[in-house]
């Protein structure tokens, strides 16, 4: 690996091991992970982002808005319901006395 043997790996980890001490490097290698975890999360972030960007959005279709005898029954309903004092998801003000 990189050119180097078996002993130069384990002097250098030796070494290590000799600078930060066996209490600090657990605590380094935790800290290491925690930076990767959100190196590639932020990346899936960017990627979907991306993917969303390049594909078009599909909108609902707009409601049509009810004409004739139909509208004249949806406001007898909304009438009746408000007389009533249900409150109603369209109109969320109470009924007026």
């Amino acid at each position: 690996m990189f050119g180097m043997g078996h002993w130069e790996i384990l002097i250098i980890l030796v070494v290590i091991l000799l600078v930060f001490g066996a209490k600090r490097i657990p605590e380094m290698a935790q800290g290491l992970g925690k930076g990767i975890r959100e190196f590639r999360g932020a990346m899936r972030e960017v990627q979907d982002e991306i993917e969303t960007a390049g594909t078009p959005q599909t909108t609902p279709p707009p409601q049509q808005v009810a004409r004739g005898a139909d509208a004249s029954a949806n406001t007898s309903a909304n009438t009746s319901a408000n007389a009533a004092g249900v409150p109603q998801k369209d109109n969320p003000q109470p009924p007026q006395a």
